[in-house]
Protein backbone atom coordinates (compact mmCIF):
# COMPACT_ATOMS: atom_id res chain seq x y z
CA UNK A 1 0.00 0.00 0.00
CA UNK A 2 1.39 3.40 -1.02
CA UNK A 3 0.15 6.79 -2.18
CA UNK A 4 2.62 7.86 -4.88
CA UNK A 5 -0.12 8.19 -7.48
CA UNK A 6 -2.51 10.03 -5.15
CA UNK A 7 0.13 12.70 -4.56
CA UNK A 8 1.05 12.87 -8.26
CA UNK A 9 -2.61 13.34 -9.19
CA UNK A 10 -2.85 16.41 -6.94
CA UNK A 11 0.27 18.20 -8.14
CA UNK A 12 -1.47 20.22 -10.85
CA UNK A 13 -4.08 21.50 -8.40
CA UNK A 14 -1.23 23.09 -6.44
CA UNK A 15 0.64 24.23 -9.57
CA UNK A 16 3.54 21.94 -8.72
CA UNK A 17 5.86 19.88 -10.91
CA UNK A 18 6.88 17.62 -8.04
CA UNK A 19 6.81 17.04 -4.30
CA UNK A 20 9.81 16.28 -2.09
CA UNK A 21 8.83 14.20 0.94
CA UNK A 22 11.35 14.11 3.79
CA UNK A 23 9.50 13.63 7.10
CA UNK A 24 9.14 10.15 8.56
CA UNK A 25 5.30 10.07 8.79
CA UNK A 26 4.81 11.43 5.29
CA UNK A 27 7.45 9.09 3.85
CA UNK A 28 5.53 6.20 5.39
CA UNK A 29 2.23 7.49 3.99
CA UNK A 30 3.59 8.05 0.48
CA UNK A 31 5.82 4.97 0.15
CA UNK A 32 4.15 2.50 2.51
CA UNK A 33 7.65 1.71 3.78
CA UNK A 34 8.76 2.45 7.37
CA UNK A 35 12.25 3.90 7.71
CA UNK A 36 14.11 6.44 9.78
CA UNK A 37 16.00 7.80 6.79
CA UNK A 38 15.19 8.55 3.19
CA UNK A 39 13.36 10.86 0.81
CA UNK A 40 10.73 10.51 -1.88
CA UNK A 41 10.41 12.72 -4.93
CA UNK A 42 6.99 12.46 -6.54
CA UNK A 43 6.47 13.74 -10.10
CA UNK A 44 3.97 13.26 -12.87
CA UNK A 45 6.60 11.32 -14.84
CA UNK A 46 7.18 8.82 -12.05
CA UNK A 47 8.43 8.80 -8.49
CA UNK A 48 11.69 7.85 -6.81
CA UNK A 49 12.59 6.83 -3.26
CA UNK A 50 16.12 7.40 -1.99
CA UNK A 51 17.58 5.65 1.04
CA UNK A 52 20.86 4.32 2.39
CA UNK A 53 22.44 0.90 2.74
CA UNK A 54 20.56 0.13 5.96
CA UNK A 55 17.21 0.09 4.16
CA UNK A 56 17.95 -0.39 0.47
CA UNK A 57 17.35 -4.16 0.28
CA UNK A 58 14.10 -4.02 2.25
CA UNK A 59 12.92 -0.95 0.34
CA UNK A 60 13.45 -2.61 -3.05
CA UNK A 61 11.41 -5.59 -1.87
CA UNK A 62 8.61 -3.56 -0.34
CA UNK A 63 8.09 -0.48 -2.51
CA UNK A 64 6.06 -0.60 -5.71
CA UNK A 65 5.11 2.20 -8.06
CA UNK A 66 8.44 4.01 -7.77
CA UNK A 67 12.11 3.62 -8.55
CA UNK A 68 14.28 2.90 -5.48
CA UNK A 69 17.80 4.34 -5.43
CA UNK A 70 20.63 4.00 -2.92
CA UNK A 71 22.44 7.08 -1.71
CA UNK A 72 26.15 7.09 -0.84
CA UNK A 73 28.72 9.52 0.51
CA UNK A 74 29.42 10.70 -3.06
CA UNK A 75 25.89 10.40 -4.41
CA UNK A 76 23.89 11.84 -1.55
CA UNK A 77 20.12 12.02 -1.52
CA UNK A 78 20.07 15.72 -2.38
CA UNK A 79 22.64 15.23 -5.15
CA UNK A 80 20.40 12.63 -6.77
CA UNK A 81 17.25 14.69 -6.18
CA UNK A 82 18.90 17.65 -7.91
CA UNK A 83 19.84 15.43 -10.87
CA UNK A 84 16.20 14.41 -11.24
CA UNK A 85 15.00 17.99 -10.92
CA UNK A 86 17.31 19.07 -13.73
CA UNK A 87 16.71 16.08 -16.00
CA UNK A 88 12.92 16.43 -15.74
CA UNK A 89 12.88 20.20 -15.84
CA UNK A 90 11.03 20.57 -12.54
CA UNK A 91 10.48 24.26 -11.78
CA UNK A 92 8.17 24.24 -8.74
CA UNK A 93 8.61 21.51 -6.15
CA UNK A 94 6.48 21.28 -3.02
CA UNK A 95 7.97 20.71 0.40
CA UNK A 96 6.63 20.00 3.90
CA UNK A 97 6.69 23.41 5.52
CA UNK A 98 4.92 22.06 8.63
CA UNK A 99 7.70 19.51 9.24
CA UNK A 100 11.00 21.09 8.17
CA UNK A 101 13.19 23.23 10.38
CA UNK A 102 14.51 26.56 9.11
CA UNK A 103 17.99 25.02 8.87
CA UNK A 104 16.69 22.11 6.78
CA UNK A 105 14.88 24.47 4.41
CA UNK A 106 17.98 26.59 3.94
CA UNK A 107 19.97 23.47 3.10
CA UNK A 108 17.40 22.51 0.45
CA UNK A 109 17.51 26.01 -1.01
CA UNK A 110 21.31 25.80 -1.26
CA UNK A 111 21.34 22.37 -2.94
CA UNK A 112 18.30 22.45 -5.24
CA UNK A 113 17.84 24.58 -8.36
CA UNK A 114 14.01 24.62 -8.36
CA UNK A 115 11.57 26.92 -6.60
CA UNK A 116 10.56 25.32 -3.30
CA UNK A 117 6.87 25.81 -2.56
CA UNK A 118 5.33 25.24 0.91
CA UNK A 119 2.67 22.62 0.30
CA UNK A 120 2.13 20.46 3.38
CA UNK A 121 -1.62 21.00 2.93
CA UNK A 122 -1.60 18.76 -0.15
CA UNK A 123 -0.47 15.80 1.96
CA UNK A 124 -2.69 16.62 4.92
CA UNK A 125 -5.78 16.77 2.71
CA UNK A 126 -4.97 13.34 1.31
CA UNK A 127 -4.19 11.88 4.74
CA UNK A 128 -7.46 13.25 6.16
CA UNK A 129 -9.46 10.71 4.12
CA UNK A 130 -8.50 7.10 4.78
CA UNK A 131 -8.83 4.48 2.04
CA UNK A 132 -10.09 0.94 2.79
CA UNK A 133 -6.57 -0.47 3.19
CA UNK A 134 -5.64 2.20 5.73
CA UNK A 135 -8.83 1.56 7.68
CA UNK A 136 -8.10 -2.16 7.80
CA UNK A 137 -4.66 -1.47 9.29
CA UNK A 138 -6.22 0.79 11.91
CA UNK A 139 -8.85 -1.80 12.81
CA UNK A 140 -6.11 -4.41 13.20
CA UNK A 141 -4.20 -2.05 15.50
CA UNK A 142 -7.38 -1.46 17.47
CA UNK A 143 -7.97 -5.17 17.98
CA UNK A 144 -4.46 -5.59 19.36
CA UNK A 145 -5.09 -2.78 21.87
CA UNK A 146 -8.46 -4.24 22.87
CA UNK A 147 -6.91 -7.64 23.53
CA UNK A 148 -4.31 -5.98 25.74
CA UNK A 149 -7.13 -4.25 27.63
CA UNK A 150 -8.86 -7.54 28.32
CA UNK A 151 -5.57 -8.96 29.60
CA UNK A 152 -4.68 -5.99 31.79
CA UNK A 153 -8.04 -6.15 33.56
CA UNK A 154 -6.95 -9.50 35.01
CA UNK A 155 -3.59 -8.00 35.98
CA UNK A 156 -4.96 -5.01 37.92
CA UNK A 157 -5.36 -5.38 41.68
CA UNK A 158 -4.77 -3.20 44.73
CA UNK A 159 -1.05 -2.65 45.16
CA UNK A 160 -0.17 -2.67 41.47
CA UNK A 161 1.39 0.65 40.52
CA UNK A 162 0.42 2.86 37.59
CA UNK A 163 3.84 2.22 36.09
CA UNK A 164 3.40 -1.56 36.32
CA UNK A 165 0.01 -1.40 34.63
CA UNK A 166 1.41 0.80 31.83
CA UNK A 167 4.32 -1.59 31.33
CA UNK A 168 1.97 -4.57 31.19
CA UNK A 169 -0.19 -2.87 28.54
CA UNK A 170 2.84 -2.15 26.38
CA UNK A 171 4.18 -5.69 26.72
CA UNK A 172 0.84 -7.25 25.76
CA UNK A 173 0.40 -4.97 22.74
CA UNK A 174 3.89 -5.78 21.48
CA UNK A 175 3.34 -9.47 22.11
CA UNK A 176 0.02 -9.25 20.28
CA UNK A 177 1.56 -7.89 17.09
CA UNK A 178 1.93 -4.16 17.68
CA UNK A 179 5.01 -2.66 16.04
CA UNK A 180 5.39 0.05 18.66
CA UNK A 181 3.21 2.27 20.82
CA UNK A 182 1.11 4.99 19.23
CA UNK A 183 2.24 7.17 22.18
CA UNK A 184 3.45 6.67 25.73
CA UNK A 185 0.50 5.07 27.57
CA UNK A 186 -1.34 7.14 30.15
CA UNK A 187 -2.25 5.19 33.29
CA UNK A 188 -3.44 7.33 36.20
CA UNK A 189 -5.35 6.28 39.29
CA UNK A 190 -7.28 7.80 42.18
CA UNK A 191 -6.63 11.55 42.47
CA UNK A 192 -4.10 11.31 39.64
CA UNK A 193 -6.93 10.44 37.23
CA UNK A 194 -8.01 14.09 37.31
CA UNK A 195 -4.96 14.85 35.13
CA UNK A 196 -5.98 14.08 31.49
CA UNK A 197 -2.38 13.49 30.38
CA UNK A 198 -0.86 12.41 33.66
CA UNK A 199 2.31 10.32 33.58
CA UNK A 200 2.24 6.83 35.14
CA UNK A 201 4.10 6.84 38.43
CA UNK A 202 4.73 4.64 41.43
CA UNK A 203 1.37 5.25 43.06
CA UNK A 204 -0.19 1.89 44.00
CA UNK A 205 -3.81 1.34 43.02
CA UNK A 206 -6.20 1.23 45.96
CA UNK A 207 -9.78 0.18 46.61
CA UNK A 208 -12.28 2.81 45.53
CA UNK A 209 -9.97 4.21 42.82
CA UNK A 210 -10.83 5.07 39.27
CA UNK A 211 -8.04 4.01 36.87
CA UNK A 212 -7.91 5.77 33.51
CA UNK A 213 -5.90 3.98 30.82
CA UNK A 214 -5.24 5.74 27.49
CA UNK A 215 -3.16 3.69 25.07
CA UNK A 216 -2.74 2.36 21.54
CA UNK A 217 -0.28 0.68 19.22
CA UNK A 218 0.90 0.86 15.63
CA UNK A 219 0.19 -1.88 13.11
CA UNK A 220 1.14 -1.63 9.44
CA UNK A 221 2.28 1.92 10.16
CA UNK A 222 -1.13 3.04 11.46
CA UNK A 223 -2.17 3.98 14.98
CA UNK A 224 -4.90 2.84 17.32
CA UNK A 225 -6.08 4.85 20.31
CA UNK A 226 -8.50 4.08 23.12
CA UNK A 227 -9.27 5.04 26.69
CA UNK A 228 -11.15 3.14 29.34
CA UNK A 229 -11.78 4.15 32.95
CA UNK A 230 -12.41 1.31 35.39
CA UNK A 231 -12.99 1.20 39.13
CA UNK A 232 -11.49 -1.04 41.81
CA UNK A 233 -13.70 -2.53 44.50
CA UNK A 234 -16.44 0.08 44.68
CA UNK A 235 -17.52 3.56 43.52
CA UNK A 236 -19.31 6.45 45.16
CA UNK A 237 -22.59 7.80 43.83
CA UNK A 238 -20.76 10.79 42.39
CA UNK A 239 -18.20 8.63 40.63
CA UNK A 240 -21.03 6.61 39.11
CA UNK A 241 -22.85 9.78 38.06
CA UNK A 242 -19.79 11.34 36.45
CA UNK A 243 -19.07 8.14 34.54
CA UNK A 244 -22.66 8.06 33.24
CA UNK A 245 -22.44 11.70 32.10
CA UNK A 246 -19.19 11.06 30.20
CA UNK A 247 -20.65 8.00 28.51
CA UNK A 248 -23.78 9.95 27.53
CA UNK A 249 -21.63 12.79 26.19
CA UNK A 250 -19.54 10.42 24.12
CA UNK A 251 -22.66 8.86 22.62
CA UNK A 252 -24.06 12.30 21.81
CA UNK A 253 -20.91 13.22 19.90
CA UNK A 254 -20.87 9.89 18.08
CA UNK A 255 -24.52 10.29 17.14
CA UNK A 256 -23.87 13.77 15.76
CA UNK A 257 -20.81 12.76 13.74
CA UNK A 258 -21.33 12.45 9.98
CA UNK A 259 -19.82 13.77 6.76
CA UNK A 260 -20.58 17.43 6.16
CA UNK A 261 -20.98 18.41 9.81
CA UNK A 262 -18.28 20.58 11.36
CA UNK A 263 -15.84 19.34 13.92
CA UNK A 264 -17.15 22.05 16.24
CA UNK A 265 -20.71 20.70 15.96
CA UNK A 266 -19.56 17.23 17.01
CA UNK A 267 -17.64 18.63 19.97
CA UNK A 268 -20.54 20.85 21.01
CA UNK A 269 -23.00 17.94 20.97
CA UNK A 270 -20.90 16.18 23.60
CA UNK A 271 -20.08 19.34 25.56
CA UNK A 272 -23.78 20.19 25.85
CA UNK A 273 -24.40 16.97 27.81
CA UNK A 274 -21.58 17.74 30.21
CA UNK A 275 -22.70 21.36 30.61
CA UNK A 276 -26.28 20.36 31.40
CA UNK A 277 -25.01 18.01 34.10
CA UNK A 278 -23.10 20.89 35.73
CA UNK A 279 -19.60 19.68 34.88
CA UNK A 280 -18.84 22.07 32.01
CA UNK A 281 -15.78 23.67 33.67
CA UNK A 282 -14.23 20.24 34.09
CA UNK A 283 -14.17 19.31 30.39
CA UNK A 284 -11.28 21.33 29.02
CA UNK A 285 -10.10 19.47 25.93
CA UNK A 286 -11.63 18.68 22.55
CA UNK A 287 -14.01 15.82 21.82
CA UNK A 288 -11.53 14.22 19.45
CA UNK A 289 -8.65 14.30 16.98
CA UNK A 290 -7.90 12.53 13.76
CA UNK A 291 -5.31 9.77 13.65
CA UNK A 292 -3.53 7.64 11.06
CA UNK A 293 0.22 7.36 10.48
CA UNK A 294 0.48 9.90 13.31
CA UNK A 295 -1.51 9.83 16.52
CA UNK A 296 -2.62 13.44 16.02
CA UNK A 297 -3.70 14.40 12.53
CA UNK A 298 -6.49 16.50 11.05
CA UNK A 299 -9.41 17.08 10.82
CA UNK A 300 -10.36 17.40 14.48
CA UNK A 301 -13.57 17.55 16.48
CA UNK A 302 -12.62 20.72 18.32
CA UNK A 303 -14.74 23.73 19.34
CA UNK A 304 -12.76 25.89 16.90
CA UNK A 305 -13.01 23.65 13.81
CA UNK A 306 -15.70 25.14 11.56
CA UNK A 307 -14.69 23.00 8.57
CA UNK A 308 -16.86 20.09 7.50
CA UNK A 309 -15.65 16.58 8.28
CA UNK A 310 -15.07 14.56 5.09
CA UNK A 311 -16.24 11.03 4.40
CA UNK A 312 -13.43 8.68 5.36
CA UNK A 313 -11.98 10.77 8.17
CA UNK A 314 -11.03 8.76 11.25
CA UNK A 315 -11.33 10.58 14.56
CA UNK A 316 -11.25 9.77 18.26
CA UNK A 317 -14.33 10.22 20.45
CA UNK A 318 -13.00 11.02 23.91
CA UNK A 319 -14.87 13.41 26.19
CA UNK A 320 -13.93 13.52 29.85
CA UNK A 321 -14.67 15.10 33.20
CA UNK A 322 -11.79 15.84 35.58
CA UNK A 323 -12.36 16.96 39.17
CA UNK A 324 -9.00 18.33 40.39
CA UNK A 325 -7.39 16.33 43.16
CA UNK A 326 -10.29 13.89 43.33
CA UNK A 327 -10.84 11.77 40.21
CA UNK A 328 -11.40 11.87 36.48
CA UNK A 329 -13.20 9.87 33.82
CA UNK A 330 -12.47 9.60 30.09
CA UNK A 331 -13.93 7.13 27.60
CA UNK A 332 -12.46 6.95 24.09
CA UNK A 333 -13.41 5.12 20.92
CA UNK A 334 -12.29 5.66 17.32
CA UNK A 335 -14.92 6.38 14.66
CA UNK A 336 -14.94 6.53 10.86
CA UNK A 337 -16.94 9.40 9.37
CA UNK A 338 -19.47 8.24 6.78
CA UNK A 339 -22.10 10.02 4.68
CA UNK A 340 -25.04 9.29 6.96
CA UNK A 341 -23.31 8.91 10.28
CA UNK A 342 -20.20 7.19 11.56
CA UNK A 343 -18.88 3.73 12.28
CA UNK A 344 -17.37 2.95 15.66
CA UNK A 345 -14.43 0.57 15.18
CA UNK A 346 -13.83 0.15 18.93
CA UNK A 347 -15.53 -2.98 20.26
CA UNK A 348 -14.46 -2.95 23.93
CA UNK A 349 -17.34 -2.60 26.37
CA UNK A 350 -17.99 0.87 27.81
CA UNK A 351 -20.31 0.19 30.71
CA UNK A 352 -18.84 1.03 34.10
CA UNK A 353 -16.63 -1.86 35.13
CA UNK A 354 -15.86 -2.40 38.82
CA UNK A 355 -12.99 -4.83 39.28
CA UNK A 356 -12.87 -7.13 42.27
CA UNK A 357 -10.58 -5.73 44.94
CA UNK A 358 -9.19 -9.18 45.78
CA UNK A 359 -8.16 -11.81 43.23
Amino acid sequence: MNHFQSVADRLSAYDLDGFLVLSEPNRLYVTGFPSTAGAALVTGEGSCFFTDSRYIEAARRAITGAEVRENTAKQTTLTQVEELIRSRGLRRVGYEDAYLTVAELRRLEEKLSCELVPATRLLLELRAVKDPEEIQQMIAAQRIAEKALAEVLDFIRPGRTEREIAAFLQYRMLLGGGEKMSFDPIVVSGPNSSMPHGVPGDRPVGEGDFITMDFGCVYGGYCSDMTRTVAVGHVTEEMERVYAVVLEAQQAGITAARAGITGAAVHNAAAAVINRAGYGPYFGHAFGHSLGVEIHESPNATPSNEESLPTGAVISAEPGIYLPGRFGVRIEDVIIIEERGCRDITLADKELLILLASK
